[in-house]
């Protein structure tokens, strides 16, 4: 794998490694050259949180599914807010929390897609992108440009985040060019720029950096371990999905989920307080729910559910909540999917097929537990609002849930993913996996679930019924 700087050109060997996407613009002259009303360059499709569409005429809306989005526009999500965007050649663009992204020009032309020009802004925060046909064929006229540094591709799905100070660059699939704003790499150019340039390769366990003042940026280790066989189904999954139409990409995407969320925990936390319970209120306010039981299961929840999580040792010791020794969940079932700490049991029947006809399936948290871990320890996070839906016709489906700790605040779990062969849910990018099962009639479902924070992790297990 080789990596350049122009002028001094050196060869790294980079190992395997392995998220957030953007928003992209179209340009009514070449959507539509007969001079007919040109198409929006894309749709928002799925929206959690709170996220603002700010136009060019200074408009701002509150962004909701199904909105179109065009050149011009300033994607701006809140410390909860989530936007995906699908677009009119098929780029798949996530902004993530607390992010800001202009769509600078979106210039697709379906006859000569050669011809195309695609250029974002990404003022602060972080972004995926997954190219879509204009990127890809058009690779000399596409940028993103960031508050120091701009970024071209070669036919990318890459991950970016930036401040006024510094760029980190993950790539997935292909490969990305980064070089600092000079004289030779302007910010009203398009393309990658060739001065103090590095380019980057995907499936690797490297990442750039650029800080401000700095010459050129740095190769630099990946911040956390991802599987790049996994990514890359991941990356195919998406790619497919957006094949479709826009109808059934809603349907499996729609998934709301309001309220506070912050997943950006504070630096230099000075202790951790367990916290077994709901979080303390005032007397003229109603508690948050907690999906997490008083007490841990007993013999009822094991005898009344079909699903059972087992684990292999003590677990979390007192904290344990939803969970079963080892041989007490697997009585009548057999592992579905695991860890190194639990396993999710389901019913042991000789079918290893989800039933035909199931169709679009929602489903209500029944219980979870969760916990946020930080340099050994580990304390119990509340699980205040969860929602699960599930697509068997698309084999799609998506989830969101909201935690909250005193050291944390409240934090926003959302993930979308494939449902696999035997009713299995897998979902992996570079700071949160997700791995579950549901039952063969659909009627109830499990999953084990990882977010990486700035500092330390939260880490949990649900169990969910169908409506």
């Amino acid at each position: 794998m080789k990596v350049g700087i122009r002028g001094k050109t050196f060869t790294l060997l980079l190992l395997f490694f392995g998220w957030q996407w953007q928003a992209l613009a179209l340009d009514p002259a070449l959507a539509a050259g007969d001079g007919a009303p040109h198409p929006a360059a894309g749709k928002v499709s799925m929206v959690l949180g709170g996220a603002w569409l700010d136009t060019p005429g200074g408009e701002r809306r509150r962004i909701e599914m199904g909105m179109p989005v065009d050149a011009g526009d300033f994607v701006q999500t809140q410390p909860n807010g989530h936007v995906h965007i699908r677009f009119i050649d098929n780029a798949l663009v996530s902004v993530r929390p607390d992010s800001r992204l202009e769509i600078v020009r979106y210039e697709y032309n379906r006859d000569n897609p050669g011809r195309s020009t695609v250029k974002f802004s990404l003022e602060e925060g972080v972004t995926r992108s997954i190219s879509g046909d204009a990127a890809s064929s058009a690779r000399q006229r596409f940028r993103l440009n960031t508050p120091i540094a701009a970024i071209g591709v070669r036919g990318t799905d890459f991950v970016v985040s930036a401040t006024r100070d510094s760029v980190r660059a993950l790539v997935n699939e292909g490969a990305i060019v980064l070089a600092p704003y000079s004289e030779e790499c302007t910010v009203e150019a398009f393309g990658p720029c060739a001065a103090n340039a590095v380019e980057l390769s995907g499936a690797t366990e490297q990442m750039l950096g650029f800080d401000l003042g700095s010459q050129a940026p740095r190769v630099l280790p990946a911040v956390h371990e991802t599987d790049p066989d996994t990514l890359r189904d991941d990356v195919d999954d998406a790619v497919e999905s957006a094949t479709e139409s826009e109808e059934e990409i809603t349907a499996a995407a729609e998934v709301y989920l309001e309220g506070t969320a912050n997943d950006r925990v504070n630096a230099g936390i000075a202790g951790i307080v367990n916290l077994n319970s709901s979080m303390p209120t005032d007397d003229n306010t109603t508690p948050e729910p907690d999906f997490t039981p008083d007490v841990p299961f007993g013999e009822d929840e094991n005898r009344q559910r079909q699903m059972a999580w087992g684990r292999w040792g003590n677990g979390q010791g007192a904290l344990e909540r939803i969970t079963y020794a080892y041989e007490v969940a697997r009585e009548g079932r057999e592992v579905s999917v695991g860890n190194l700490e639990y396993a999710l049991f389901r019913p042991d029947l000789e079918s290893r097929d989800v039933n035909d006809g199931l169709g679009e399936i929602e489903f209500d948290l029944a219980a979870a537990q969760a916990f946020y871990k930080k340099q050994g320890k580990a304390v119990a996070m509340q699980v205040s609002d969860g929602n699960l839906a599930i697509n068997f016709d698309r084999n799609l489906f998506s989830t969101g849930l909201t935690l909250n700790h005193d050291s944390t605040g409240e934090v926003l779990f959302s993930a979308e993913g494939r449902v696999y062969d035997g009713g299995f849910l897998r979902m992996r990018d570079s700071n949160q996996r997700l791995s579950g099962a549901v039952t063969l009639d659909g009627k109830e479902a499990g999953y084990f679930f990882e977010q990486q924070l700035n500092e330390g992790e939260i880490t949990g297990l649900t169990l969910w019924d169908s409506r």
